[in-house]
């Protein structure tokens, strides 16, 4: 795969205005107008459709809706942020299925340690419906219309075992092998994106060499093909679809990290450069944004996460940073900006910060905003 560097076109700047902040909220997804997020092991939403609230701040009430019944232990290290980060507790991905509209009730696929878990409407509790074996947790759900859930296995996976996406038809409620990846032929599953303007998925996996992949498939996935691959340009979590492109920040320790424009016609810039690996990504209207992570590395040396945003696509900004606590990330988790999946059809952005200074464990809710500016040239580097 060739990476080609291109020169941003004019753009408006995007502006952020913090409203909220939420201490122990996590969040986990969009789904239309409304949020959703955790406490522990309760899932909760934003009582009112964010877009109808006549002001947002830290009075703003969430409302539950769920909850999963763990083991007594995790009852225990949850209570605090230090046992919360030491075990990894709680949800760490929300995937929604509706048949009627995004009011209604609806059913809820969880991941959290250990466990794929399932919410059937009307019901209070999330039950388990499949018990992972290998490694903890996939990174990412995708819910894809017509009723499909997918994740795919991420574990740990020295010895380059098969590996599997699993795939639901019932809403939750069972799991099968969908697809196999053959043994030796990559590590694990990064993330799984549902692309509604080709309606299609985008398969990325990792993480050396020729393991590095984005691959497109059909929602049944009846039709796999690599589109990128090779190297450590094609190793990403976090892709955005839009209209016209496919955006994909990198998550590689070995080589300086970018954000990519993989167009509809197959071809790849990169259109800027990140401090860091990158995880997470989202939309809000026409805005991007990815952030970074603390994963330090003779590349990544930078000790902050940093939340960078575009308008369009087109020139990117560095707009909000944290530095790193002083715990150890072998055992309390690199620090982060967690960002939301889902389709969000608000001006707000929301992310979740961890193993920070200032905001551990706190969710920040901001409004979106953009506003001429003299167009900058050169590729930016943030």
């Amino acid at each position: 795969m060739r990476v080609n560097p291109v020169a941003p076109a004019s753009s408006s700047p995007v502006k952020i205005r913090r409203v909220a902040t939420y201490p122990g909220i996590r969040v986990l997804t969009w789904h239309g107008a409304f949020l959703y997020a955790s406490r522990k092991y309760q899932v909760v939403r934003m009582k009112a459709r964010v877009d109808d609230l006549q002001r947002i701040d830290e009075n703003t009430q969430w409302e539950p809706v769920a909850r999963f019944n763990t083991v007594w232990w995790r009852c225990q290290t949850s209570r605090t942020k230090i046992g919360f980060r030491l075990v990894r507790d709680g949800f760490h991905a929300l995937a929604i299925h509706c048949d009627g509209d995004e009011d209604g009730d609806c059913t809820m696929i969880g991941a959290i340690p250990g466990a794929i878990i399932t919410r059937a409407p009307a019901c209070e509790d999330f039950k388990m419906t499949h018990e992972i074996r290998r490694g903890t947790r996939p990174l990412h759900l995708t819910a894809v219309p017509g009723g499909r859930i997918y994740w795919g296995e991420y574990f740990d996976n020295r010895e380059r075992a098969a590996v599997h996406i699993y795939a639901s038809v019932d809403q939750g409620q069972t799991w099968q092998v969908a697809y196999t990846f053959p043994a030796r032929s990559i590590r694990h599953v990064h993330n799984i994106v549902y692309d509604r303007w080709a309606n299609c998925l985008w398969i990325l996996t990792g993480d050396e060499g020729a393991e590095c992949k984005v691959l497109r498939a059909d929602c049944n996935l009846s039709s796999v093909e690599e589109v990128l691959g090779g190297n450590q340009q094609a190793r990403a979590v976090a892709a955005i679809p839009t209209p016209d492109a496919l955006y994909l920040a990198t998550d590689t320790p070995f080589e300086e990290n970018h954000i990519l424009r993989l167009d509809r016609r197959g071809d790849v810039a990169a259109i800027a450069n990140l401090p860091s690996s990158s995880t997470f990504g989202c939309r809000v209207s026409e805005a991007i944004f990815f952030s970074t992570m603390v994963e330090p590395s003779a590349v990544n040396t930078s000790r902050d996460v940093h939340l960078i945003g575009s308008i369009d696509g087109s020139e990117w900004q560095a707009l909000a940073c944290w530095r790193k606590d002083k715990l150890p990330m072998r055992y309390f988790q690199y620090g982060n900006i967690i960002l939301p999946d889902g389709d969000n059809t608000t001006n707000y952005l929301a992310a979740t910060t961890i193993a920070v200074e200032r905001d551990d464990l706190t969710t920040s809710l901001w409004e979106v905003e953009s506003s001429a500016r003299t167009p900058q040239q050169g590729r930016p580097s943030l």
